[in-house]
């Protein structure tokens, strides 16, 4: 799992997810991407999860790009605490997705093999996802 090496703070504002993406997206690495419709916290096990399904699909041919590392860590109080005694602690670690962003991206493989891989990884995530391919400059 995905998860930084160590941070200033150990716990973190819920923060808002409002507008859309204004870095991160547009295709830059690979051929083919696969962009969120939506906005989400997409946790460590989920881009894991899709990484894996990308992976396996396309037979590990091509290069895979990951755009998303899940710098934030979600905190949780244990199950049947009464109100209060502070905020809980750290459960695991989260990526803020907003709509627009690129969050894995394909080269080396044919685009119905990137269509596919990116079809089973957007099933692993809780949000729309969109494939997009880079614009061909003239």
């Amino acid at each position: 799992m995905l998860s930084p090496k160590r941070v200033k703070w150990r716990k973190q504002h819920k923060g808002r997810r409002r507008g859309y993406a204004t870095r991160g997206n547009s295709v830059a690495f690979g051929d083919f991407g696969i962009q969120a419709q939506n906005d989400a916290w997409m946790t460590s096990r989920q881009i894991e999860a899709a990484r894996i399904a990308i992976s396996r699909s396309v037979k590990r041919g091509g290069k895979l790009w990951v755009r998303v590392f899940p710098h934030k860590p979600i905190t949780k109080k244990p199950a049947e605490v009464r109100m209060g005694k502070g905020k809980g602690s750290p459960e695991y670690w989260a990526a803020v997705v907003r709509p627009g962003m690129v969050l894995f991206e394909i080269n080396g493989v044919t685009r119905e093999q990137a269509k596919e891989a990116f079809r089973l990884a957007g099933s692993k995530m809780p949000f729309k996802t969109k494939f997009v391919s880079r614009e061909v400059e003239v």
